[in-house]
C-alpha cells in the first residue's frame, strides 16, 4: 500500500489500555507546551516532543514490530541502518485551519533525493478517533511519485480517518498536512518518524532524553535513538568506540552495525 498510494492505515494496532497510558503520561506535558509560533506549526496547535523521556509507554508505539518491519522493507533497499527521526504528540485545537501541504523529507533543506531512494517513513498514531471534522491528517494518494509536489491543493487530499489506536504510515515523499479542526475537541496524535541512519535526526534524541532514562530502555530502542553506528564509520565516539559500548560503560555491544 505504501508503494502504491504512499500511505496506509492499520486500524486498532494499539489497544485502548495502551492509548490510555500514553495519553495520561503526556497530559501534563501537553498542558505545558506552548502553541505554534507561525502558520505552519499552528497558532492553536501544540507539538510536544521527547516522548521516550516523557511518556514511557510510547516505547510500545515507537518500537512496534510491524512499524519497524515496514521501515525495513520501505527505506532505501540497501544495507544500512535507520533511526528515529522525531517523536512528538501533535495536538490540534478547535478552530485550527488546515496545515500547509508538504513533504516531511523537505526538512533536509529541500534536497532532491533520487526518485528511487526512500529516506523516511512517518507515522501518526491516533490517541482519539481521527475524523474529518476533528482534523484528521490529510494525504494526497500517489503524491510520493509526483514530480511537482508543490502543485497539489487541499482538493487533492483525503482525510486519514481512523479509530483510536490506529496508525497511518506514509512515505517522507507523500504530500500531506494536518487537517482543519472544525469541532470543539482537541485532536491528539503521536507522530513518530524514522529516517536512514546516515541522515541527521530532526529531533536530537541525545539531548531530548536523559542518559539515565536511555540506559533503562530496551537495546532495540537505544539503537533506534542513534546509539548505534550509522554505517562503517558514522557515529563513533572519541577513539573510534562504538556508542553502544560507551552507553554500557565499556562493555562490548553484541554488534557494532546491528540494528537496521
Amino acid at each position: 500500500a505504501l508503494g502504491a498510494a504512499g500511505a496506509a492505515i492499520v486500524e486498532r494496532l494499539a489497544p485502548e489500555e495502551r492509548c490510555d497510558r500514553v495519553a495520561a503520561e503526556l497530559a501534563p506535558h501537553i498542558d505545558a507546551t506552548p502553541t505554534g509560533a507561525d502558520d505552519f506549526t499552528g497558532g492553536n496547535t501544540k507539538r510536544t516532543g521527547a516522548l521516550l523521556a516523557r511518556a514511557p509507554s510510547s516505547v510500545e508505539m515507537v518500537a512496534h514490530p510491524l512499524v519497524l518491519d515496514v521501515c525495513e522493507q520501505v527505506l532505501w533497499p540497501r544495507k544500512t541502518t535507520f533511526q528515529l527521526h522525531l517523536t512528538q504528540a501533535i495536538t490540534i485545537g478547535p478552530g485550527s485551519p488546515a496545515q500547509a501541504l508538504h513533504r516531511d523529507q523537505w526538512c533536509f533543506d529541500f534536497f532532491p533525493f533520487p526518485d528511487d531512494v526512500e529516506v523516511e517513513v512517518s507515522t501518526i498514531w491516533a490517541l482519539c478517533d481521527f475524523t474529518d471534522d476533528v482534523g484528521a491528517t490529510r494525504v494526497v494518494p500517489g503524491s510520493h511519485r509526483a514530480t511537482d509536489p508543490g502543485a497539489f491543493t487541499p482538493a487533492d487530499t483525503v482525510p486519514a480517518e481512523m479509530p483510536r489506536g490506529s496508525v497511518v504510515l506514509y512515505s517522507g515523499r507523500t504530500v500531506h498536512g494536518g487537517g482543519e479542526n472544525r469541532s470543539d475537541r482537541w485532536r491528539t496524535g503521536v507522530n513518530v518518524d524514522y529516517v536512514l541512519g546516515w541522515l541527521r535526526q530532526e529531533e536530537n534524541q541525545y539531548l531530548s532524553v536523559p542518559l539515565d532514562v536511555v540506559r533503562e530502555l530496551p537495546e532495540r530502542v537505544q539503537r533506534l535513538m542513534g546509539y548505534s553506528m550509522g554505517a562503517y564509520a558514522l557515529g563513533y565516539v572519541d577513539d573510534v568506540r562504538d556508542p553502544m559500548s560507551v552507553l554500557r560503560g565499556g562493555a562490548e555491544p553484541s554488534s557494532s552495525f546491528a540494528p537496521r
